[in-house]
């Protein structure tokens, strides 16, 4: 099953309690627009093919909003899912936007910091010149593999094909400071998760409901993700609520110490050598998937979509799931924790 056929059976499921005429719920469900284009880029005397997407699920309130992301895994697929959750969850909490996502299919650790700034470049003006670009119409943001200085390219090149448009600067978000960025928004999700997580915590009735220990610095906790979101998020824990993180998982592998993690010594160790693997700070184990299986009283999974699936869902040994990611539960996954309850 397909990431969008998981997130349009969550849609399904939900307007069952809603009174949705079936037509209505299908115009919901689609993809507005949509664009595939080559990105051909000429390094070191070689042409380079990079394929990119970008979706608009809903312009039913402009600009449409979401990410843009730069990995191996990106696909038609999952661009026009991610770009249907972000619909969603804007309007579930009332944010005035339509719902977008893009991507390109690529490994960004594959090529120089000049290179990438070629390759984003020519990838963006693609995306500006059909219209995918643009601060009334489609803004881009800080997704997997890309940060702040993609964002500031974009924005260069927005500039440079649109010098009449005022409002360029609101071509994207998560831009640097110094480029018209807003302070806090490169940890906002990771501090949101946190105050999702402590908001909990002042409800004892529901800290009791879920067979939780009263008190958030003693209940252990399971982070799937050491990108901008799990990083963040496990910063915050850690040096604001003293939680206690036994184990942070990335992509090779994951960090464990049953004693709990010195997140800020892992930080600064990842930040100099792209790595958490530190014996002084707990046991490494290069299985990325184990990490979902640690017993647990808090599971976050702070990744990609798909992590608990019908295929680990029974090995999943925790009191509370909260998640950071985008999809990481499976439509077939969610139906068999609730069986759990």
């Amino acid at each position: 099953m397909s990431f969008k056929e998981n997130v349009d059976l969550y849609v399904d499921q939900s307007a069952k309690n809603l009174n949705f005429r079936q037509d209505l719920l299908e115009h919901i469900k689609s993809t507005h627009s949509l664009i595939k284009v080559n990105v051909g880029v000429e390094l070191d005397k070689t042409i380079h093919n990079f394929t990119g997407w970008r979706a608009v699920h809903s312009e039913h309130i402009l600009p449409s909003k979401g990410g843009m992301r730069y990995s191996e895994g990106v696909d038609q697929d999952d661009t026009e899912a991610l770009a249907s959750l972000m619909t969603y969850k804007c309007a579930i909490v009332d944010i005035p936007f339509g719902g977008s996502k893009g991507g390109l299919r690529i490994n960004p650790k594959n090529y120089t910091e000049n290179q990438l700034r070629v390759i984003t470049k020519a990838f963006a003006t693609k995306l500006i010149n059909k219209g995918f670009i643009s601060p009334a119409l489609n803004v881009p943001a800080p997704d997997v593999g890309t940060s702040e200085r993609e964002m500031d390219w974009i924005k260069d090149t927005y500039k440079a094909l649109r010098p009449e448009d005022i409002n360029y600067r609101g071509c994207v978000t998560g831009k640097p400071l110094h480029s018209g960025g807003i302070v806090g928004r490169t940890e906002a999700t990771g501090r949101g998760i946190e105050e999702v997580i402590r908001e909990i915590f002042r409800h004892k009735d529901v800290v009791k409901e879920l067979k939780l220990k009263d008190e958030l610095k003693d209940n252990s906790i399971v982070i799937q993700g050491f990108g901008n979101v799990g990083s963040n998020l496990a910063k915050h824990l850690y040096n604001r609520d003293q939680a206690k993180i036994i184990a942070v998982g990335e992509r090779e592998g994951y960090l464990y110490n049953e004693k709990g993690i010195n997140i800020t010594e892992v930080k600064k160790f990842f930040q100099k050598n792209k790595t958490i693997n530190n014996s002084k700070l707990g046991v490494y184990k290069k299985n990325p998937k184990g990490v979902m299986e640690i017993k647990c009283d808090i599971l976050i999974p702070a990744a990609l979509e798909n992590s608990i699936t019908k295929d680990n869902v029974e090995k999943i040994k925790t009191k509370l799931i909260i998640e950071a990611a985008n999809g990481p539960i499976t439509f077939e996954a969610d139906k068999a924790l609730y069986k759990k309850e």
